[in-house]
């Protein structure tokens, strides 16, 4: 081991049998090398890629000087570290660690969404030879064909992955792999079998959390993505195709990476192979830590070319410890629509349009919301983001990346473009609301009535094919928008009401949305259609 300290090398003098070149390289703060060192045998080649450093040319030319630190540092198993140098042989990088830290604590994740009637509209085929368009049987225009009729659905199953994150049963998946889920059955690597919860999901980010009752249980530590270089090795750990535990192997292709499939989105891309059944698994760097969740891949025949895209844990920790502490996130929004500097210019330049920003990089700010952040702090239509907090932006995946870990509340400097000139704004930011309070999940208690799905003879009555009936009214926010015992409920916020389910979940999605409104519609005791605004905050 060669340590420098106060500009002498201290060094154990040991045997060794040379076998492979070694390499060193000295690294700037941002990760770029400025100087290496190759020794191979008794030749030693020094390369300066930006910059000299008195430091270096001293130790080089004691290495030149001292045959016997010249052949100990020659050893292809020796480690060099010299103020921070990082130094290996050259050869194959070694996975089998980060396999070993990451197969006990991958789970295999079943669902099971059971059979569900559900009405559907059918056309007549007859109803081209005997409809009456134009009135000749004094009826115009009927004749419509259309039948309503109710389907039962086959139960349906489907598989994914998960990463164990706590010792007492905390795990990370996709929300595609649970959503609509009636049963989730986890089993681990040792195939012991629980069945499990759903502790928060959110369809923005495409994360879920559940939970199984275990004990001392494997985990994966978690790593920082923001770490991860382009061109660094990792594993992708999963079940394709139900082939339990398995592990491949690839290089970061890429950072940052959209592909508009989810609200907040800044995907690490990796030529690992990820497959069906990987979703929800574990993306772990060489040190035996998870750096990303496995969403999806990229395909023209819905199986591994080459592209497949994880979730950052810089995105994943934030949501997982909303999920646990408030049951939804706490999304913080500046409140702009934007795109890419590069998209806007070349959409520009389609249209026949120069444009001139000042930058190839950054997010051009298209719209800014009335009552955000954004509008507050002064942003403008035609700015253009370049860095949050003095972290440079470069692109919309990264902008989202940065607000992703931030709470309704927080302040952040946000560095803008405006006519090719510097500025400095300073944001409050704020949730889809427009303010900056915590925002939980409302649940069927809040609106203070009980409810049951109609009778088939109600059906017949008011010729209707579903709907939840209201059989009785207790202090809530039902009971202050005028609603009473014997309403029948058929839609709200313009979706069927055929399950108290239906009701729960669209009481979830509106109690976190910007509009916080449930509009119900439906009829009272007398078949009368009635219409009614619920406010589901305070």
């Amino acid at each position: 081991m060669l340590v420098l300290k106060e500009d002498k090398i201290l060094y154990k003098k040991s045997h060794f049998t040379f076998f492979a070149p070694i390499f060193a390289s000295k690294y700037d703060r941002n990760g770029s090398i400025f100087a290496s060192l190759t020794i191979v045998n008794d030749a030693i080649s020094v390369s300066i890629i930006t910059e000299t450093i008195q430091q270096f040319n001293t130790i080089i030319m004691m290495i030149k000087s001292n045959t016997i630190l010249k052949t100990a540092v020659c050893a292809a198993a020796l480690t060099i570290s010299l103020s921070g140098w990082s130094a290996e042989p050259a050869g194959l990088v070694d996975l089998t660690y980060a396999a070993e830290k990451a197969v006990p604590a991958v789970v295999h994740i079943k669902v099971r969404t059971n059979s569900q009637t559900r009405t559907v509209e059918t056309q007549d085929p007859w109803d081209d030879f005997f409809s009456d368009p134009f009135g000749f049987f004094g009826n115009p225009g009927s004749g419509g064909g259309r039948q309503r009729r109710q389907v039962q659905t086959p139960p349906r199953e489907a598989s994914g992955s998960g990463v164990i994150i706590s010792a007492d049963g905390y795990i990370v998946t996709n929300n595609h792999v649970v959503d609509g889920a009636d049963e989730i059955t986890v089993t681990l690597n040792d195939n012991r079998e629980f069945g499990a919860r759903i502790i928060g999901t959110d369809k923005t980010t495409d994360l879920a959390l559940i939970k199984i009752d275990g004990k001392n249980l494997p985990t994966l530590p978690i790593g920082d993505s923001d770490k991860l270089k382009v061109g660094e090795w990792v594993i992708a750990v999963g079940n394709p195709f139900n082939l339990n535990s398995t592990v491949t192997a690839g290089i970061v292709s890429a950072k940052a990476r959209s592909l508009y499939a989810n609200g907040v989105e800044s995907f690490i891309q990796t030529d690992a192979a990820i497959n069906s059944g990987n979703s929800g698994g574990a993306l772990v760097n060489t040190n035996g830590e998870l750096v990303g969740i496995n969403a999806m891949l990229y395909s023209q025949t819905g199986s591994y070319s080459g592209y497949g895209f994880a979730i950052p844990t810089t995105i994943m920790n934030k949501v997982v410890s909303d999920l646990r502490e408030y049951g939804t996130v706490q999304r913080a929004l500046l409140a702009i629509v934007g795109q890419d500097v590069h998209n806007y210019i070349d959409a520009q330049k389609a249209k026949g349009i120069d444009v001139d920003l000042g930058t190839n990089d950054g997010v051009y700010v298209s719209k800014v919301e009335d009552n955000g952040a954004a509008k507050a702090a002064g942003i403008q239509e035609g700015d253009v983001i370049v860095s949050i907090d003095g972290k440079k932006v470069t692109k919309m995946a990264e902008l989202q990346e940065i607000l992703a870990n931030k709470r309704p509340g927080d302040t952040v400097k946000v560095g803008i473009l405006r006519d090719k000139s510097k500025k400095e704004m300073t944001a409050k930011l704020k949730n889809a609301q427009g303010n900056t309070d915590v925002v939980r999940t409302a649940d069927l208690d809040v609106l203070g009535v009980n409810l049951k799905e109609i009778s088939s003879a109600q059906k017949s009555q008011h010729n209707i094919s579903y709907g939840l009936e209201v059989i009785k009214v207790s202090k809530g926010k039902m009971q202050d928008a005028g609603i009473t015992k014997g309403f029948i409920i058929t839609k709200v916020n313009d979706e069927a009401m055929k399950t108290l389910d239906d009701l729960q979940r669209v009481v979830k999605e509106a109690s976190t949305s910007d509009e916080p409104v449930l509009i119900i519609q439906g009829l009272n005791p007398a078949g009368v259609k009635k219409y009614f605004a619920v406010q589901l905050n305070d």
